[in-house]
């Protein structure tokens, strides 16, 4: 993603300043709505993309479709008029709801499923969770029907592969030697 860079040092310092108000949980909240408002709303990512757009009438845009967050993200908004940056509001968001998940001991548990999880899937997932990792964990269901049945878990850079797709390829590659 272009500007990735940036927006680590503009999710940081938005952290610092959210910390020392106290507001860290507001804001985090706000960069939610924005990141999923943003990526689930092609018109508005197009809108904010665009370089034909002044960054006035984006900082005014942007300002009346999310009236109701935090100061500190509105600052966030009027920092990047500023710069002439907006086309990394994304970004920024992602990486600080990333950096605020760290501060606070929370992990992310990717769990690929064949089909959307159950409560007893979900208990045989944060079972084996609780094995690679000591932090608060907050799952992630994505559905992948080609892994056939059970789950592929993966917590930062540790993966367990408890996929129908992989018990039959780890068969096929012992019957072929």
């Amino acid at each position: 993603m272009a500007g990735t860079r940036a927006a680590i040092r503009y999710a940081k310092a938005i952290l610092d300043i959210s910390n020392s108000k106290g507001v860290a949980e507001a804001v985090n909240n706000d960069m939610k709505l924005i990141a999923s408002t943003i990526n689930g709303n092609e018109e508005l990512n197009t809108f904010i993309q665009s370089p034909t757009t002044t960054v006035e009438v984006k900082e005014k845009a942007l300002l009346e479709v999310f009236s109701g967050v935090n100061g500190v993200t509105q600052g966030l908004f009027h920092l990047l008029f500023e710069n002439k940056r907006f086309e990394i509001l994304e970004a920024i968001a992602l990486e600080y709801n990333k950096l605020s998940d760290e501060m606070n001991g929370i992990e992310i548990a990717k769990v690929t499923t064949a089909i959307p999880m159950d409560a007893e899937l979900e208990a045989k997932v944060l079972a084996k969770v609780a094995t690679l990792s000591d932090k608060k964990i907050t799952i992630e269901n994505n559905v992948d029907p080609s892994i056939i049945g059970g789950f592929i878990l993966r917590i930062g850079d540790k993966q367990y592969n408890a996929s129908v797709a992989n018990r039959l390829q780890v068969l096929k590659r012992e019957f072929s030697n």
